[in-house]
């Protein structure tokens, strides 16, 4: 009975730590708690008297907190949902590892947010990242705090908060010792003071810069539909028609109310209309009647984006055609009534929304993916490699205007590479106007007696787009079946009004619903530290993290080879 007792008691400081990091994100938004969060995680794992600590203890906690805040993923796979859960779980007990050993000889308001921003950034890795659930994410509307991202990406935000945490944590730590120790203190909590004090001085400075730097683009329309993911995937062709005639009716809306151009949600037009596709099927074929249908829409009217299938095709052995590559891809139709010569193929792939992994490089464990889809195939999709630009000018003000801009797809919008290589171009010139986010997070929401229930991974998703806008400089419009759908200007701010449309004004109240709006799109001229030089802080908190586990295994084996073990090691 005592071990048992014993893990549960092990277990509450980090169970009060992952309650805190679950209310600090939308949709609890209790974001304060943020600066305190780590504290009794960090307070546990570097108390060297705590003989009950155990590391099995941090582990199912970590478990638990992964598996209770992502449960939407189990509604597209639960093989990927406990999968990435059991590799995640475990950066907690590494870094409580390395706070631990750590104690005494690096300050904590330094060690933890340097841990904690190197976990963030591995969190997923071998997955090919999942940017979720950051410290930084918490603050998203704490605008004069977080245009620091700007310089450090939203991993300095994080390195900020995790400071706080630190600190208050060493306090306690060392709340009965010497007067040395309160001299030591009392420098540290000046240091992090200065860091606080010095990011809201430049988040001001940034703030009122801003509206010189700011040209008015052009008037964008953003269709939002509330389609069930039952309704996408029905191969029926009246559910087909019923999606695109109700985006026709929509875009109309949006078109007679002003917008230049119009973006439609991720793929829901059921058709392949990939221009070397358009070549080769049958005149009477769904794929080449719909692309027709859309290209007139846009005839004479306004740009399209229009989210789809894209492929390639190859002819085998007995003459017969077959899809040989297959996208998840943006097409822009234009006023002229033609598709624009490029399309946008999705690079940065979902793993096991939209392909399985380990294919090539463990065949066995892919086989196993496979089986536990809800499909009894391998539905994968192939990753795109064009950084594609894409191009349009106005025709309805008096003085026609050229304007650049990208496409980035559903998760796209979590990967600060991805979206700070469309704006740079080679000699770090600023190369577009702005990025459309299109995506399906229809996904995510479940369709009960007519009523569409969100989940938690709508306003969670919304909010990443906050850093992508500011690390960049860049206005981020996004178009999402079932919501969230909005515009984030290029200071983090979401746009709770437009010109025209009947979606709610509050962008966070655009969840599971359909509509339409139109709003004119900021375009900031500057460039910015982190476009150039990218994740340069989450880069040297990995290598820093480490350095430290090396550091901790040579010291472990010199103890055990001379035959000293601290006391520390023999509490654990």
């Amino acid at each position: 009975m005592k071990e048992p007792k014993n893990l549960i008691l092990s277990s509450l400081p980090f169970i009060a730590s992952a309650i805190m990091l679950t209310i600090i994100q939308p949709p609890f938004n209790i974001s304060y708690l943020a600066w305190i969060s780590w504290v009794p995680f960090i307070y546990t794992s570097a108390n060297k008297n705590n003989r009950h600590f155990t590391y099995r203890a941090c582990y199912i906690v970590a478990l638990a907190y992964w598996l209770s805040n992502l449960y939407w993923m189990n509604q597209v796979t639960v093989a990927g949902w406990i999968t990435f859960c059991i590799y995640t779980a475990a950066f907690w007990p590494l870094l409580a590892f390395a706070f631990r050993f750590t104690i005494g000889k690096i300050p904590l308001f330094i060690a933890a947010p340097i841990f904690i921003v190197a976990a963030e950034r591995l969190q997923g890795v071998f997955l090919g990242g999942f940017f979720w659930k950051f410290l930084a994410h918490s603050q998203y509307q704490n605008i004069k705090l977080i245009q620091i991202a700007d310089i450090f990406g939203a991993a300095g935000v994080s390195f900020l908060i995790a400071m706080v945490s630190g600190l208050i944590a060493e306090i306690l730590l060392n709340r009965s010792k010497k007067k040395i120790a309160i001299i030591n203190l009392s420098a540290q909590t000046i240091i992090v003071v200065s860091a606080i004090v010095a990011s809201v001085i430049y988040s001001n400075y940034r703030i009122e810069q801003t509206p010189a730097n700011i040209t008015p683009g052009p008037v964008v329309g953003v269709v939002q539909t509330n389609f069930p993911q039952s309704l996408k995937d029905s191969e029926l062709q009246a559910d087909s028609d019923f999606m695109l005639n109700d985006l026709f009716q929509k875009n109309k809306e949006s078109e007679q109310a002003g917008a230049e151009i119009i973006a439609w949600p991720e793929t829901l037009v059921q058709a392949n209309l990939d221009k070397r596709i358009l070549k080769v099927v049958e005149q009477n074929s769904k794929h080449l009647t719909y692309h027709k249908r859309i290209a007139d829409h846009a005839k004479d009217t306004t740009y399209i984006l229009v989210g789809a299938s894209g492929g390639t095709s190859q002819i085998n052995e007995k003459l017969e055609i077959y899809l040989d590559k297959k996208y998840n891809s943006a097409f822009l139709y234009t006023p002229d009534g033609s598709q624009a010569p490029r399309q946008y193929d999705k690079i940065y792939l979902v793993p096991f929304g939209e392909v399985i992994p380990f294919k090539k490089d463990i065949p066995w464990l892919h086989k196993f993916f496979v089986s536990m889809t809800p499909f009894e195939y391998d539905y994968s999709l192939d990753y795109g490699t064009n950084y594609t630009i894409f191009e349009m000018t106005t025709r309805k003000s008096p003085t026609p205007e050229k304007y650049r801009f990208s496409v980035i797809i559903c998760y796209e919008d979590t990967v600060p590479l991805l979206n700070r290589r469309f704006v740079l171009d080679e000699n770090s010139n600023k190369q577009i106007d702005w990025i459309f986010n299109i995506s399906n997070d229809g996904w995510f929401v479940k369709f009960k007696d007519s009523k569409t229930i969100p989940t938690i991974e709508l306003p969670q998703h919304t909010v990443v787009c906050v850093f992508r806008a500011i690390e960049n400089r860049i206005s981020i419009v996004r178009s999402v079946n079932c919501g969230i759908s909005g515009m984030v200007d290029t200071l983090g701010r979401f746009r709770d009004d437009y010109i025209a449309g009947n979606l709610p004004k509050k962008v966070m109240q655009r969840k599971a619903i359909a509509g339409w709006f139109n709003d004119v799109v900021p375009i900031d001229k500057r460039v910015t530290f982190f476009s150039k030089y990218g994740q340069w802080l989450d880069s040297y908190c990995v290598v820093f993290l480490l350095i430290i586990f090396c550091w901790a295994v040579i010291h472990k084996f010199n103890g055990k080879r001379t035959g000293k073990d601290s006391g520390n090691e023999k509490n654990k």
